[in-house]
């Protein structure tokens, strides 16, 4: 964990707004290099005490995720679906460790809200990377919903697309094609079949999906792209 908790100090220390911040900041980061069962336990008590700030709350559930301490579970499931995407990112990666079957419940359950799509990605991510059974049924789905005309948020159909080509698993087969008819995803759609053994025009012709349907709509309004909030 050694590079991104050094990404995830060097964000948090410009965070800090005060000596005392500063102070918390420093105790915390002895307590990670420690490493002990008491320390441990001072960064699980962090996570559950009134009124401590969020960056605090992060670290100590991004070390014990890491350490493989399944009280940090509810913080960074929170953090996965949390506003800032470079937040979401560190819960992923600490969650990928973190060894605890519920996590891709959770992921799976964040991916396919479609009140949170805005946040769907690193939770996508993740699915692709604990390689769960749950992971290519919601990757499925969440791609399913979003191969619709001006989607905004094609980044997470991307990742949904290349994670499914990771996966390997040929119940992705409709899915894929479909999304050959949108050119933000045709190439990786393409490669994504090519990985399952699949061609592309002989997944269309089986009925996998209808290229040319939706392909000038998703390209957007003459004169640019569809909007991208993702």
């Amino acid at each position: 964990m050694e590079e991104e908790f050094h990404e995830l100090t060097d964000r948090v220390r410009a965070e800090l707004r005060s000596p005392q911040d500063l102070v918390a900041y420093e105790r915390l980061l002895g307590l990670a290099r420690k490493n002990t069962p008491a320390g441990r336990e001072e960064l699980a008590r962090m996570l559950v005490a009134v009124e401590r700030p969020l960056w605090a709350r992060e670290i100590a559930a991004f070390i014990l995720g890491c350490a493989g301490d399944k009280r940090a579970f509810e913080t960074l499931v929170l953090l996965l679906n949390y506003r800032e995407p470079v937040r979401c990112a560190t819960a992923a990666h600490a969650l990928g460790r973190l060894g605890d079957p519920r996590t891709a419940r959770a992921a799976a359950a964040l991916a396919t809200n479609p009140l949170r799509t805005a946040y769907a990605l690193h939770p996508v991510r993740l699915l692709v990377e604990l390689r769960a059974p749950q992971s290519v049924p919601a990757l499925i789905a969440t791609l399913e919903r979003l191969l619709t005309p001006h989607n905004p948020y094609w980044r997470v159909a991307l990742a949904c697309v290349e994670g499914l080509g990771a996966l390997g698993d040929r119940r992705a087969v409709p899915a894929l094609t479909a999304a050959t008819a949108h050119p933000r995803l045709a190439a990786a759609a393409a490669a994504s079949l090519a990985r399952l053994g699949v061609h592309e025009d002989a997944a269309r012709a089986a009925g996998g999906g209808t290229p040319g349907e939706g392909a000038a709509a998703d390209a957007g309004p003459r004169g640019g792209p569809p909007a991208d909030r993702s």
